[in-house]
């Protein structure tokens, strides 16, 4: 039975959408129409896009795509040069946009700072010179260990300015994690900081910091910038303040140019086993393409002030000061978490900052809702005329939560997904088409993505792999210094095409929706699903907060399912409860798939993105080895899948 729609567009919301711009520049009138002719046409479509978003580049590109090398190798913009730092803030500066605020902080202790174009401009110069003192100089790599700060926004642009390429890593990574992306990039240099509070709570970065270089021999020089003021450990001939570094330094730094498939950063993303994977992302790749996703699918503009709930470690976090930067508009940094000192704290930061698009995963939305939707009405959100999703698929019940409680039912969600290898997203909603819950609208346009069956042919109503079957600007240029290990994740199952590693299913109306990992994906006699489906089923009884499920070997159905269960506070577990869930899912799934076993847990392992780590569960649960665990955000929860119930 076909989902109704929960949101339809307006003729004002619909007029004044980028994306109508855009369409009108091109000549098209439908968004089939852009979607389609996007990835028939890559040439005339990204040209206009380039054109449509003010794109500056110092050398002209002769063309928009190279696929000689085949479409896992794509060379864009040939011939073609720009600097990632020059569009964010020089360009504006140039249109006289210099006392815009381009990013105001809020850190976790309620202090707050406001830069404008022309302070981050004076900062970033500032830091680009200090950085090239110190030696780092093109193609250098500078590792970025930082708090959500303006400092993190500085280093990341200063970096790539004299065309160093940056590491970021999450500020709550334990020594080793960070060391291992020190040592694979061969990092010349690590920026971090002294500390920086968390939840109210010391986190010692700097120590941390200190341990991850002592193993990480090619980093000679340590940038500390002084978030808290506290003594720390000091090594007078490696380590220097950032304060004292940019003292007396020149804040004019011209921008490096460098082609447009130059590499700006080097971020990693976990696999299921070994080493984290290093995305190599291009100063014109990674910049078109977080502009691109956020005027057309988020509808941010000059004027608009842009809230992600991240971390400088994730994707979102880089994407989130690329976007608001490219745009003209106000990033909002926020070094906090949702709760805390109050429940209220999202829902002021939202007043206090007038966001106007803000951006969540369901796994936050789903930890807010047991403190009562009267901290979200308590506060004045007429600001916000869009809301945004990442992370993960999301249940019923958080969506309506949040659509009717921040939204008042009346401000879409836009839903968004994709990956640090794409540099974005593969499937988004739109501000001038309707939206079912949970859903998509579909592809985004310029990449042609398609639900592939076992035999890799386009499969509709049933679940699939996610793929894309064209190359886009933004798509990782391999794996740092491992081309065979890019080609073997996501080129190596159907020729020509990336396996995004996503189930997928398209609607009888084709609104799409994310099922999970393909990696975690349930087989039970026979029938394939995502486990998004079943906890979406646990979610909804209303002593259920959240829930991981899993499939184990099982003799005669290959796999049964295994849940494991959050409850809300005031629900104390127990049997009767457990055989209410296990009916619970056969009843709605069907008997089949009944699950074998219904465990009450802590805590579920998850990423500092929300994404909860099924692999991590299913190996814990089997008593075998995890693999790599360090974008965990609560370790401790690993603990709790193994005492489980």
């Amino acid at each position: 039975m076909s989902e109704p729609i929960v949101w339809r567009p307006t003729p004002e919301v619909i007029e004044r959408a980028r994306i109508t711009r855009l369409m009108r520049r091109l000549g098209v009138s439908t968004l089939a129409e852009l979607q389609r002719r996007s990835v028939d046409d890559p040439e005339w479509y990204w040209r206009g896009v380039v054109e449509d978003l003010g794109i500056r580049f110092t050398t002209p590109f002769s063309r928009v795509l190279d696929a000689t090398r085949g479409p896992a190798w794509p060379r864009w913009f040939p011939g073609g040069r720009l600097n990632f730092t020059d569009n964010c803030l020089d360009r504006h500066l140039d249109a006289g946009r210099g006392d815009t605020p381009a990013i105001v902080w809020e850190g976790d202790d309620g202090s707050t700072r406001t830069l404008t174009y022309n302070e981050l401009a004076a900062e970033v110069g500032r830091l680009a010179n200090a950085l090239t003192a110190l030696g780092v100089g093109a193609g250098d790599r500078v590792g970025i260990f930082l708090p959500m700060s303006p400092e993190a926004a500085i280093a990341t642009l200063a970096v790539v300015r004299i065309g160093a390429i940056y590491t970021p890593c999450f500020s709550g990574f334990g020594a080793q994690a960070v060391a291992s992306r020190l040592q694979d990039s061969e990092a010349k240099v690590l920026i971090t900081a002294d500390g920086f509070q968390r939840r109210g709570q010391l986190v010692t970065l700097k120590e941390t910091a200190d341990e991850a270089v002592a193993a990480s021999p090619s980093v000679k020089r340590v940038v500390v910038y002084r978030r808290l003021g506290r003594d720390v450990p000091w090594r007078a001939a490696r380590d220097v303040w950032w304060h004292d570094a940019v003292a007396g330094v020149s804040s004019t730094c011209p921008a490096r140019d460098v082609e447009a498939d130059y590499p700006c950063l080097i971020i990693y993303t976990s696999g299921t086993t070994g080493k984290p994977k290093g995305a190599v992302l291009t100063h014109a790749g990674f910049l078109l393409k977080a502009a691109h996703d956020f005027a057309y699918c988020h509808d941010v503009g000059e004027g608009d002030r842009l809230f992600w709930l991240t971390d400088l470690g994730w994707l979102m976090g880089p994407m989130l000061i690329t976007a608001a930067l490219s745009q003209g508009a106000t990033a909002v940094i926020f070094e906090g978490v949702p709760d805390y000192p109050k429940p209220d704290r999202l829902w002021a930061l939202v007043e206090r900052h007038r966001i106007s698009v803000m951006g969540l995963s369901p796994t936050a939305v789903r930890a807010l809702m047991p403190h009562g939707p009267e901290h979200v009405h308590a506060h004045d959100l007429s600001s916000l005329r869009m809301l945004g999703s990442t992370g993960e698929p999301w249940n019923p019940e958080p969506y309506r939560w949040l659509f009717e409680n921040a939204g008042k039912a009346q401000i879409p969600i836009s839903n968004y997904t994709g990956g640090t290898e794409i540099s974005g997203g593969i499937l988004g909603c739109f501000p001038i088409a309707p939206i079912k819950a949970c859903s998509f609208t579909g592809p985004i346009p310029g990449m042609a993505a398609e639900v592939f069956d076992e035999a890799g042919r386009p499969v509709r109503g049933a679940v699939g792999e996610l793929v894309v079957t064209k190359p886009w600007p933004g798509m990782t240029a391999g794996f740092w210094r491992d081309p065979a290990r890019y080609e073997e994740t996501y080129w190596s199952r159907w020729k020509d095409g990336w396996v995004h590693g996503d189930w997928a299913t398209i609607d009888d109306d084709g609104f799409w929706y994310i099922q999970g990992r393909s990696d975690d994906t349930l087989k039970i006699a026979g029938k394939r699903l995502g486990p998004a489906e079943v906890e979406s089923v646990l979610v909804g009884h209303p002593a259920v907060a959240e829930s991981g499920v899993i499939g184990v070997p099982h003799e005669v159905k290959g796999e049964s399912i295994v849940c494991f269960v959050v409850l809300r506070p005031g629900h104390e577990p127990g049997e009767p409860l457990r055989r209410e869930l296990v009916e619970r899912v056969a009843a709605s799934m069907g008997k089949a798939l009944k699950p074998e076993k219904v465990l009450f847990t802590r805590d579920l392992p998850k990423t500092r993105s929300a994404k909860i780590m099924r692999r991590v569960i299913r190996a814990t649960y089997l008593g075998k080895e995890p693999g790599d665990l360090s974008s965990l955000e609560n370790p401790a929860a690993v603990k709790a899948v193994a005492e489980a119930r």
